[in-house]
């Protein structure tokens, strides 16, 4: 089979930008809603936005598509360290800020990110590394488990510091469909499983807030409908009244007065309603397709290296993303997880268009 170069994945292509087109047209509606908010500036966020992560984010897409894919794994080590230490500035006074009782930003030269979305990539780039080194003997405890669980529990204490339950949990999705694809053993995975359980029991019984959403996930009109159910109950009732087609660009009443995030993690209810249900599975349809063209990727990747930072990306986005519209729609406890390519967040929109130009590079490299 020939591994030459050739043009990027085209359907992969479109359905990237046809992600981000519907981004952005959903974000500026929902942006709408922030006139109404006292404190608020509209012009602000959208040039944020725009200026950050569109613009930027373009860049980023354009040289990762450029750039080989074989220059992630050169550098993965030094990448993973400049991500842990980049992350652990969050804790650190005067240059990590905190907001609705988590420590999750940075704050400089009048930019503010949230480093954790690099730590991500950081760690699937390294596992990946590791992974391919490690070749047939995956299967080894020395050469697969044990490495495995101390990256994932040096990402684990930094994240759950913070706290960042939700990122935790997307980075070890992704590290799991990573650490299967190179060949883990059932019993492997069963340890893994097992110990996961216990410590993610404990850490909702550790965690008020934690069993707050479970709680509100089992009855959501019910437990607090004016505090924690309140956000779901509003998301709902937004989704619920876009009907079959929807009320129109810009015509959403839930995001000017109720929804508490309407560009942050409620932003699908303001598609839901603007939209209809044809509007939001349509959008729903795009990140199917985006998972099922990456996998497409992965599986034609030209080394090892290649299909498990493919799979690492792809389970990256897209778990984020059914884990925002699963909780906006209540199929899942309530997360504050961004809508990847969609919500507010000028790194997490340039960092996914950063990876999304890593696919398209291994795209043109796909055995044929």
């Amino acid at each position: 089979m020939s591994t030459r170069p050739h043009s990027i994945d085209k359907l992969f292509m479109i359905t990237v930008f046809l992600l981000i087109a519907v981004g952005f047209f959903i974000f500026t509606s929902a942006s709408l809603g922030l006139l109404a908010r006292e404190g608020a500036h509209f012009g602000a966020v959208a040039l944020k936005q725009f200026v950050f992560g569109l613009c930027l984010g373009g860049v980023a897409l354009i040289a990762a598509s450029t750039v080989s894919y074989q220059i992630w794994r050169k550098y993965s080590f030094y990448i993973f360290v400049f991500a842990i230490l980049l992350t652990l500035l969050v804790f650190i006074p005067g240059v990590g800020f905190a907001h609705g009782g988590a420590r999750r930003w940075i704050a400089l030269a009048g930019f503010s990110f949230q480093p954790s979305e690099l730590l991500k990539i950081a760690y699937v780039f390294y596992l990946a590394t590791w992974l391919t080194v490690a070749k047939d003997r995956v299967s080894e405890w020395k050469y697969g488990l044990i490495p495995f669980s101390l990256l994932t529990g040096i990402v684990g204490m930094i994240l759950l510091a913070q706290p960042d339950t939700d990122t935790f949990l997307i980075a070890v999705a992704a590290g799991l469909a990573m650490f299967v694809v190179a060949g883990a053993k059932i019993r492997d995975l069963a340890i893994l499983g097992g110990v996961g359980l216990v410590g993610l029991t404990g850490l909702v019984f550790m965690r008020p807030y934690l069993m707050s959403r479970i709680m509100t996930f089992l009855s959501p009109g019910e437990t607090d409908p004016l505090g924690a159910g309140y956000q779901i109950t509003q998301s709902l009732i937004a989704i619920g009244s876009g009907g079959i087609f929807g009320r129109g660009f810009g015509q959403s009443l839930q995001k000017f007065e109720f929804l508490p995030e309407p560009i942050g993690d409620s932003i699908f209810a303001v598609a839901g309603e603007e939209f209809g249900f044809v509007g939001a599975s349509l959008l729903i349809f795009l990140f199917i397709f985006f998972a099922l063209r990456g996998f497409r990727i992965a599986a034609r990747a030209p080394d090892s290296f290649g299909g498990l930072v493919a799979v690492g990306i792809v389970i990256l986005i897209t778990c984020q993303s059914f884990l925002n519209i699963g909780s906006m729609l209540a199929l899942v406890p309530l997360s504050g997880t961004p809508l990847v390519f969609v919500s507010q967040g000028g790194t997490a929109l340039l960092l996914a268009l950063f990876q999304a130009g890593i696919l398209f590079n291994i795209s043109k490299y796909q055995r044929v």
